[in-house]
């Protein structure tokens, strides 16, 4: 996940100063992105106004400093656009930053790009689950060192193993659920009269199994 998208998918709202940049990645952002200093916003975003993907003017405030107030440009919204319709690889982690990325933002942007989003997830996880379901969760022929307790070593992977398994369960159901609401959205969408791309891929999302 590139840094610059996650900018871009913010600027897609609204015009932002650094400071709510920096603000909004210590709070919702930190699910994003862990852990990000002031000073690679501000490189980032040099580097992108560099490369045309955003702009900025002078927020001249009395009694206090200025503030660059930066938007996105065409070309960054192009760069977005293709961001959130480029085929989507899932991670080994379920609800990755990767793909709440991904997700949100494309989402945002084209509810029928998010559905395909989903799919894929889904279709992953579901191999994923099939393989490791069944996988011997023993080490064969232990020889650990003095300190390693087995038997308690044994109690919290089979725990940890099981929790594992909730979680990504509700994982695949919550995607289904979110699934459904999305194509729902189309459907109305199309049964107002707004847009024939989203009638196809209402339909098509519907037959695929939603």
């Amino acid at each position: 996940m590139k840094f610059e998208n996650v900018l871009l998918g913010l600027l897609a709202m609204k015009p932002l100063h650094g400071y709510e940049l920096m603000k909004w990645l210590d709070t919702e952002g930190q699910f994003l992105r862990s852990n990000t200093h002031h000073s690679q916003i501000y490189r980032e975003l040099g580097r992108m106004v560099t490369n045309g993907l955003v702009e900025f003017h002078v927020d001249a405030r009395e009694g206090r400093p200025d503030a660059k107030v930066y938007r996105i440009t065409e070309i960054g919204r192009d760069a977005l656009l293709e961001w959130v319709h480029s085929p989507y690889q899932p991670t080994s982690r379920f609800q990755d930053a990767d793909f709440n990325a991904r997700f949100i933002f494309t989402a945002q942007l084209d509810p029928a790009a998010a559905i395909v989003v989903i799919d894929t997830e889904l279709e992953y996880r579901r191999a994923q689950v099939l393989r490791s379901r069944t996988r011997s969760l023993t080490m064969s022929d232990p020889d650990p060192i003095a300190e390693v307790d087995l038997g308690r070593a044994e109690r919290i992977g089979l725990a940890m193993h099981e929790f594992g398994k909730e979680a990504v369960d509700r994982w695949m159901d919550w995607l289904v659920e979110m699934r459904a609401a999305l194509v729902a959205e189309l459907a109305d969408a199309d049964a107002d009269g707004d847009g024939s791309e989203a009638s196809v891929t209402a339909r098509q999302a519907e037959e695929a199994g939603a």
